[in-house]
């Protein structure tokens, strides 16, 4: 039901905070640490986007609307060019999603940092602002993107995507701007009443439009703004009114700011080595625990059955006979497949040619996804999932999963996370290039203008 609470500290109402937490808080109150996760997360990002760029729908897309486009000086990356402000955030948005590569968080309900990242290093770019700006603006907009969405209750036909992120966006490109203060309510309201009505049967049918939600979240979070400055109003709290009642079941704006600016939501994701729904990683470690207890080496013709008992979210994932590279994204009965046969990695683990392997197709027809309502009850404090593979011999291998690989409490070895940015960023770039590119991302506080960042067009 709708939550008007006001703040219990400081001035004005919890949306006041929020957009003035965006607009207004000084780049030098933003901890050190949480500006070196920023950096993280761009890096992480960059790869990803540039990959989902070079798809065949995106490279259709882009070619169509770059063609058609006023010009600018934000990059389409990974297409090597330029193009203005709002179809270069929409677009690599869009791309940033693609692969399902990137960075995420549990407690915000889905990935903050696509929502962001896009439009402020467009805004950023076409405005000619500091390195220093761009990462303060997307430290602060993350956080409140993400301060949204863990105060929803979001429904489960819902997909985040061009949800939460519109707010965020919008205010990322006020802050980047300079919109007076007296309009960030206003604005804020405004973006919220501008969400897309997503829906998450799209991961289920190999559905492709969904990577356009991300998008929509750094075009239309411009494109408030643009409202917003041409005198058009939200309604008189369109936060409360779209989360509460329309995608969600329930809001609360106390929760929305409880610790604001002193517990930072961003340093609590994760990153991810696998390309893959994050609810689908609880069950690959569950998976690889199951294999760790093996007395030998598993192939797929040992197995008889695998049984996943996993919380409502990874449940839902249960698809066993996805149709394509971008079904198996959310299916866990193919990644526990895919995996257990080998001889793929990273990209290619979750490519056509996986889903053309009959070796992996029998067995992922094999793997039976279930809910336990226990685990939901847990959730997301806990996010179990218990992995049973019986074999034909009369084995049964158990693996169990409660806190998933990347959180903050079970961080990625930096080695990996290395690893999967060379791997990703060199065939792309070159191995030259793919470093330039890493140092100046860690080093974008030194730069005057970000659009500048390196002497080429990633």
């Amino acid at each position: 039901m709708p939550d008007n609470s006001k703040a219990a500290h400081g001035a004005g109402d919890y949306l006041d905070q929020l957009a003035r937490f965006v607009g207004l808080t000084p780049e030098e109150d933003i901890p050190e640490a949480v500006l070196a996760r920023t950096r993280e997360i761009i890096l992480d990002s960059f790869p990803v986007l540039a990959w989902g760029m070079r798809t065949p729908e995106l490279q259709a897309l882009s070619d169509r609307q770059v063609a058609s486009a006023a010009p600018g000086k934000s990059w389409v990356i990974g297409k090597g060019c330029t193009t203005n402000r709002l179809d270069a955030a929409m677009l690599n948005g869009i791309a940033g999603a693609w692969l399902d590569y990137d960075e995420g968080n549990f407690l915000a309900n889905g990935h903050p940092g696509m929502q962001v990242i896009p439009a402020a290093l467009a805004v950023g770019q076409e405005l000619g602002r500091s390195g220093r700006s761009v990462l303060a603006t997307i430290a602060l907009a993350y956080e409140v993107v993400a301060r949204i969405g863990m105060a929803t209750k979001i429904k489960l036909i819902i997909n985040p995507h061009g949800t939460f992120g519109v707010v965020g966006a919008a205010l990322a490109t006020a802050r980047l701007t300079g919109m007076p203060a007296d309009k960030l309510r206003n604005l804020a309201s405004l973006a919220a009443s501008s969400c897309m009505a997503t829906n998450r049967h799209t991961m289920l049918d190999g559905a492709t439009v969904r990577n356009w939600y991300a998008g929509h979240s750094g075009f239309m979070g411009q494109m408030a703004a643009r409202l917003a400055e041409s005198g058009f109003s939200g309604p008189s709290d369109g936060v409360n009114t779209t989360f509460s009642l329309v995608l969600g079941d329930g809001f609360s704006g106390a929760k929305a700011i409880e610790g604001l600016g002193e517990r930072w939501l961003l340093m609590e994701g994760y990153l991810k080595l696998y390309p893959t729904a994050r609810y689908v990683h609880s069950a690959i470690d569950a998976f690889f625990d199951a294999i760790a207890h093996a007395p030998r080496r598993i192939e797929p013709e040992d197995v008889l059955r695998i049984d996943v008992r996993a919380y409502r979210l990874a449940a839902y994932l249960c698809n066993q006979t996805p149709k394509d590279w971008f079904g198996t994204r959310f299916s866990i009965p193919f990644s526990v497949a895919t995996l257990l046969v080998g001889g793929r990695n990273g990209l290619e683990a979750f490519s056509d040619t996986a889903v053309a392997d009959p070796r992996v197709m029998a067995l992922s027809a094999k793997v039976f996804v279930t809910e336990d309502e226990s685990y939901t009850a847990t959730y997301p404090a806990d996010q179990r999932v218990t992995l049973d593979m019986h074999l034909k011999d009369g084995t049964t291998l158990r693996g169990e999963c409660h806190i998933t690989s990347g959180e903050p409490t079970r961080p990625h070895k930096t080695a990996d996370l290395e690893q999967k940015y060379r791997d990703l960023a060199e065939p792309l770039w070159g191995a030259p290039r793919a470093a330039q590119l890493r140092n100046a991302i860690l080093n974008i506080d030194k730069c005057d203008d970000v659009s500048q960042l390196v002497d080429f067009y990633p």
